[in-house]
């Protein structure tokens, strides 16, 4: 830290005597001794109480950082300007600052580079898909590393035809055909996140003719703007197959959330443990966590340190009653239930006392100790249902909308297949990829609705936040997906085209 004192100190000395020197010769003056050290009192009080220039790392600056250096003496530019406004040319003033801004920036400049200079041998090649802030930081990490920078690539026509940094900006065609005479090890998609259907166009455009394909997390999702190439995300599933909620009104989950008592059953699992984290995120007051499995509860446990862990089943009307009388919540978010399907087929009665019995014990208590809102998470198998499971479902539903709810609002909320969640179709097709294949699908036509479970759970907790109870809301969940399409997709993301492949088993029951 001393050297780096001393070095400012000299830096701001000899430049500005520099400075002035050349512009007393410019201007035909003679030297004025107690100007120049006046501003060097200035630059120096500046650079070190104000702005703690010293403690600056020039090997790392970026254009802010240089902005920030002109900023600390455009401060005495002022100062020292009405000082001598009177005796001194305001053009003589601004000649000097000109000269001192030039050459500071210089210094710096010249620095970063020699710093920057890899001597890593590059042997990859990276091309790097949208041009913005983000993307332009990234390209300057990666000449730190083996990767060279063969082009951005960019559809805005505007863009096309010009460098940057001398990396030319050209458009898809053109980087279709450069591929076909060089071979690329990297594509970063480096584009609004929320742009979906346009990621997943990119891959399957572009996905042949890349080893490896990576995204750039969008603005707000970056975590650190200090390295960017640590943070390239692998393309998931959710990126080729699931949307980001465009309309959804954060605000008034807010306002739903923040400050209440909230119980979740079913927590340990798939959606209630991410609508606990949504809960969490918006600042409920309190939250109980209630699943009947010891090992789910033990999974979230470290997510949720300031929460409250209740091993408890919901189908014990004694346990629950107690549970809710004691801590008089403000809303109960109800995703408890046995979802899979065949499962719920060999096990009857089961799946009637769990998914119906348990539904109503909660509305019944809920209404009993007057909880403001129950939200019951349904299904798109209660349409028309063709197996118990579903028809469990619909039963709840029916119920939660007739019930005489008296001050209570009881809300049933249906979406379809949710990406990763414990019964969807995925953990299955990645299990049996991971054991070699194959892949096992019903019928080649049939198609599934699909969501990532962030998106799915904040619609629920903005569908709590909206109904006024005895209301059924279906989620809009985009368009319908091949199930064989999906299959495909994840056999493209494991890169096992040559050595998987899909068997299709025939229709069964639901």
């Amino acid at each position: 830290m001393p050297n780096k004192v001393v070095l400012n100190f000299l830096i701001i000395v000899i430049l500005t005597i520099a400075t002035f020197w050349w512009t007393f010769i410019i201007f035909h003056r003679d030297f004025d001794v107690s100007l120049v050290l006046v501003v060097i009192i200035v630059r120096l009080l500046s650079s070190y109480f104000i702005f703690k220039d010293y403690s600056l790392s020039w090997s790392k600056a970026t254009q802010k950082t240089f902005l920030l250096k002109s900023t600390v003496y455009m401060v005495s530019f002022f100062i020292y300007t009405l000082i001598y406004y009177k005796d001194i040319h305001i053009y003589f003033l601004a000649s000097e600052l000109f000269l001192y801004l030039f050459m500071i920036n210089f210094l710096m400049y010249l620095y970063h580079f020699s710093q920057n200079r890899s001597s890593i041998e590059k042997t990859k090649i990276v091309v790097i898909y949208g041009y913005s802030k983000n993307s332009v930081k990234l390209s300057e990490e990666f000449r730190c590393s083996k990767y060279k920078i063969a082009c951005f690539c960019d559809d805005n026509k505007k863009l096309q035809g010009r460098s940057i940094d001398n990396i030319k900006v050209i458009s898809s065609n053109q980087l279709k055909q450069n591929i076909k005479s060089s071979t690329y090890d990297l594509l970063v998609i480096a584009i609004d996140n929320n742009n979906q259907e346009k990621i997943s166009n990119l891959y399957n455009e572009f996905n042949r003719y890349f080893k490896n394909i990576k995204i750039l997390p969008s603005f707000f999702d970056i975590l650190s703007q200090d390295n960017y190439t640590n943070q390239l995300q692998n393309i998931s599933l959710e990126d080729l197959l699931a949307r980001k909620v465009k309309d959804l009104d954060i605000k008034l989950i807010a306002s739903f959330i923040e400050n209440k008592t909230i119980i979740i059953t079913g927590a340990g699992g798939s959606i209630g443990s991410e609508i606990s984290k949504q809960c969490s995120r918006f600042k409920a007051k309190r939250l109980i966590l209630v699943d009947n499995s010891e090992y789910n509860l033990y999974k979230i446990a470290d997510d949720f340190k300031n929460a409250s862990l209740k091993l408890l089943n919901v189908v014990d009307n004694i346990s629950l009653e107690k549970l809710i009388c004691q801590e008089k919540p403000d809303c109960i978010i109800h995703t408890a239930a046995y979802k899979h399907v065949m499962m719920c087929e060999n096990n009857h009665e089961s799946a009637i006392v769990n998914n119906i019995i348990g539904t109503k014990n909660i509305i019944d208590i809920s209404i009993k100790y007057g909880v403001d809102k129950v939200v019951i998470i349904s299904t798109d198998k209660a349409v028309r249902p063709t197996n118990v499971m579903g028809a469990t479902k619909r039963v709840s539903e029916l119920y939660a909308n007739n019930v005489e709810s008296k001050s209570t609002e009881i809300v049933a909320v249906r979406f379809g297949n949710v990406l990763g969640s414990s019964g969807s179709v995925v953990p299955k097709f990645k299990k049996q990829i991971e054991e070699g294949g194959p892949i096992t699908v019903t019928h080649k036509d049939v198609t599934r609705y699909f969501m990532s479970i962030s998106e799915a759970c904040q619609l629920v907790l903005q569908t709590g936040a909206i109904a006024k109870g005895g209301e059924l809301f279906v989620l809009d969940m985009g368009r319908p997906v091949k199930i064989v399409d999906l299959a495909k997709q994840m056999i493209m993301l494991y890169g096992k085209q040559k050595s998987i492949e899909i068997v299709f088993t025939g229709l069964g029951i639901g």
